[in-house]
């Protein structure tokens, strides 16, 4: 189905469920490496360092070690480049503004207390942009029967999924139909194993095997923006202090189409029951929209004890966000056999959910940041950095501020801590100019066991929220990110001018639906293909001391 014309149908009235599922509470509490270019030329290590303005967004104690005002803007040109299995790669270039900003330092004239500082910026910290797809190859299961026994298992009735007349069992709040089960009803994608039974088969025949081939397409779109406001000072030039408030506007979207195409020997609908003769196709097509805002606190602390050393510790608290979900799924299906009459006449056409829309809040992880950092004669700075998140700590709740327990649990299950790594160097050629370079690694923040799992394990990833009215069933588990960067500065008088180049790989598990246990004990594996990003940046900073 095309895109537009899904995120162009949904005008029904919302529905008052609720949709956030933990694969969406970390989509939205990522960040990346963004900021300056120097900051970004030296792989962001800049926790012991301060003296940019990206610290307004990393360790707020950064402020208090400028000595003048200073004011600057950063241009980013992004070069994406996402491959999946089998497949040529995606490629997409972006510009944006990356980062502007204001620091005013004010002279107090006290050996105490010599400055105290505030600033003001805005940062994007992530973006959501990418777009992959790929082939799965030849099938050995379907997502239509991993709807048709979950459907079984709850023991719905047709009369409970179908989708006409004046009963509409999306908005049936006391049934609490699964969306995704009466979707495939109403596309004849799953069909009762006789008239008016309680039991269900999907499309894949696993007695004679189907011959059945399976694609995806994922489009995902957004950004999480920061307007930061810092306040710090300079401690008898030994001890630097900041604090900070951020306030954080989050858009995420996300078109998806996940196929199945039958050759032959599907299970295709005849009569109220099926066949298992037939061919044909469906196309499962999901839009998501998450927006909204939220706000954070930061404190941080750098001391030198002597002018070659330099400690930096900061903490993040978790940013709270108040959001809105809205999400609709359509389903496209056309099946032919020879069992219908005339023979070549075909069952076809496209179902859709109703609308779903609702408020709810959620937030990120607490984040831990502690440094060091050396100055070796006045020419080079090496640094390193180390930081915490604690992904497993986030949370879900309904707009009344209770807690959404499965989805939340889902999180403890899924995820755990990330760690990640900063180092960077910078080394002066001449006083006006400096090279730098960086590195940083950021680990899985998915659960060892839940990316690898074992032989005869199985674990079940919920993506439909905790009243099953998302009909995405798709996810995608990222592994572990590494930035390698390089970069130039130059100094002239009171003007600066910072170019950076950054390379960002990224390594992700696309899952067409979960692995699951059927009604007869079997374990069934979703198809899965693996995914990369190789995304290059060049990055400019301009800016003005005064």
């Amino acid at each position: 189905m095309n895109k537009t014309l899904l995120a162009g149908i949904i005008l029904t009235l919302p529905s008052v469920m609720a949709a956030q599922s933990a694969v969406d509470a970390y989509s939205i509490s990522q960040s990346d490496l963004r900021g300056s270019a120097r900051f970004m030329s030296m792989g962001g290590a800049f926790t012991a360092l301060g003296g940019d303005i990206s610290t307004l967004n990393q360790n707020p104690a950064g402020i208090g070690v400028f000595r003048s005002s200073d004011i600057s803007a950063t241009l980013d040109i992004n070069m994406m480049n996402t491959k999946t299995d089998g497949l040529s790669p995606l490629n997409k270039t972006k510009v944006n503004c990356n980062n502007f900003g204001y620091v005013g330092a004010v002279r107090l004239n006290s050996s105490a207390m010599p400055f105290f500082n505030w600033g003001a910026s805005y940062s994007r910290v992530a973006s959501f942009d990418r777009h992959y797809r790929g082939n799965l190859g030849q099938l050995a299961s379907s997502y239509t029967n991993f709807v048709a026994n979950n459907t079984t298992k709850d023991g719905y009735y047709p009369g409970d999924l179908y989708a006409g007349g004046e009963y509409n069992p999306y908005q049936d709040y006391e049934a609490m139909t699964p969306w995704s089960s009466i979707l495939l009803y109403n596309a004849y994608s799953i069909n009762p194993l006789s008239a008016g039974s309680n039991s269900y088969t999907g499309l894949f025949n696993y007695d004679n095997p189907t011959s059945a081939t399976g694609y995806f397409d994922v489009e995902e779109r957004g950004y999480i923006d920061e307007y930061a406001i810092n306040f710090g000072g300079n401690v008898m030039n030994t001890v630097y202090w900041g604090i900070g408030f951020g306030i954080t506007d989050v858009e995420f979207k996300q078109y998806t189409s996940y196929g199945e195409d039958y050759q032959s020997g599907a299970n295709v609908p005849y009569d109220e029951t099926f066949v298992n003769n037939g061919a044909g196709y469906t196309q499962l097509d999901n839009y998501k929209r998450i927006f909204g805002s939220g706000f954070n606190f930061k404190a941080g602390v750098i001391v030198k004890p002597v002018n070659e050393f330099r400690i930096g510790l900061a903490v993040h608290t978790p940013t709270y966000y108040n959001l809105t979900y809205q999400g609709q799924g359509a389903m496209s299906y056309d099946f032919t056999s020879p069992t219908y009459t005339p023979q070549g006449s075909a069952v076809k056409g496209t179902a859709f959910t109703d609308f779903d829309e609702f408020d709810f809040k959620t937030h990120s992880p607490w984040r831990l940041m502690v440094g060091v950092a050396g100055v070796i004669g006045s020419r080079a700075i090496i640094s390193a950095d180390y930081e915490y998140r604690g992904f497993s700590s986030m949370k879900v709740q309904d707009w009344n501020g209770n807690d959404f327990r499965d989805t939340n649990e889902d999180i403890s299950t899924y995820y755990h801590s990330t760690n990640i790594i900063r180092l960077g160097a910078e080394f002066r050629i001449t006083p006006q100019v400096s090279l730098r370079a960086g590195y940083s690694y950021e680990s899985s923040p998915v659960k060892s066991d839940i990316l690898d799992p074992a032989k005869g394990q199985v674990d079940y990833v919920y993506t439909s929220g905790p009243d099953d009215t998302e009909t995405q069933p798709a996810y995608t588990f990222d592994r572990s990110t590494q930035y390698i960067t390089a970069g130039l500065g130059y100094r002239y008088k009171r003007f600066y001018a910072d170019l950076a180049y950054v390379h960002r790989y990224r390594s992700s598990d696309y899952h067409a639906y979960t692995d699951y246990i059927d009604l007869e004990n079997y374990e069934v594996r979703a198809p899965r293909s693996k995914v990369t990003d190789h995304n290059n940046s060049v990055v400019l900073t301009l800016g003005f001391k005064f």
